[in-house]
């Protein structure tokens, strides 16, 4: 049975239920317990769970993510939360260079089960240095699996795999979807990291899409519909590992291909799937893959300028139409 929540609620029922299931899970941040999350994720964990597993920290990214880390090593299963994954770039060294390598560097002897979860991605206002879309970046490392859910329902079923898996799980989250309601199950589930879901079926072009562009290309695929444009619009889900399995199968039904990705163009995870597509399915295309990302700027602070730089339905449909003008 399902009811509407949002996004947040959806994360932090999942917290919850992990931290109920398994005592050596545990929520470290800026802000998680007295003052609930910066954007209230963890709204009443702090009294149900007490300090001890609610733990505010300093501003210190490199100093919780590194003490993190330990305490995963040491068999506890630590969730850490970036106020905004922009701060994780002054823990580089901990979030790229030991999480996600400590299982190879030990031989096998220290397995790293964390879970680093926060805001990312530009849309609220906040600046160039607060605006970061770090999955183009951070994906680029092994070891690592990268979560990005777009509807609550995935946000709860996403990040409890993330809890339970033994490798570091990066969440990125859209503070604009926080507020958004969507249907989630009451009982107990998971959903399964590595697999996407085809949001809208179509047979003219296939949109990839992970977080908040999700929404952009189900509102294009909705105003080409009207035109007589049907699209597949397929929800990644998972950039690490990516299913280009559902991908590619869609991808040979339509002979079309637009990837929407929030972080810049160059060397960018749409830049990715698009060289994978063609590698797979060069023979399918009637077209070269087609990309959506954001504008090659640093994130404006004017809301006109920071909208009109992001990906957004009407630069959606513009590409679906370029890959589809034989139609």
């Amino acid at each position: 049975m399902a009811r509407e929540i949002e996004f947040r609620d959806a994360l932090r029922e999942a917290m919850t239920e992990e931290m109920h299931r398994d005592e050596r899970v545990f929520l470290m941040g800026e802000e998680v317990a007295q003052y609930n999350g910066a954007y209230k994720v963890s709204r009443g964990m702090l009294e149900e769970f007490g300090a001890e597993r609610i733990i505010d920290t300093p501003i210190s990214e490199t100093g919780f993510s590194g003490l993190g880390i330990g305490a995963a090593m040491m068999g506890l299963r630590p969730i850490i939360e970036f106020m905004s994954w922009s701060f994780s770039l002054v823990s580089a060294d901990q979030v790229l260079n030991n999480a996600p390598k400590m299982l190879y560097m030990s031989g096998g002897q220290f397995g790293v089960p964390i879970v680093f979860r926060g805001n990312d991605g530009a849309g609220g206002q906040l600046g160039s240095t607060h605006s970061w879309c770090v999955e183009s970046m951070f994906a680029n490392v092994p070891g690592l699996k990268m979560i990005i859910p777009a509807f609550p329902d995935d946000a709860k079923g996403l990040l409890k795999s993330a809890i339970r898996d033994d490798d570091p799980v990066f969440c990125l989250e859209s503070e604009r979807l926080l507020s958004l309601k969507g249907e989630v199950p009451e009982e107990e589930y998971l959903t399964p990291i590595g697999e996407a879901r085809v949001r809208r079926t179509g047979n003219d072009c296939t949109i990839v899409a992970f977080g908040r562009p999700v929404h952009f290309a189900l509102e294009a695929a909705t105003e080409l519909a009207k035109s007589g444009i049907e699209c597949d619009v397929i929800d990644g889900r998972s950039i690490r590992p990516l299913d280009m399995d559902t991908i590619a199968t869609s991808v040979r039904k339509t002979n079309a291909c637009v990837v929407v990705d929030q972080s810049w163009p160059f060397a960018s995870i749409a830049s990715e799937i698009s060289a994978q597509v063609q590698e797979c399915c060069f023979d399918d295309l009637d077209n070269h893959v087609h990309r959506v990302n954001n504008d090659d700027v640093p994130a404006p602070y004017a809301t006109n300028l920071e909208q009109a730089m992001l990906p957004h339905a009407g630069k959606v449909i513009e590409a679906v139409r370029s890959a589809t003008y034989n139609l």
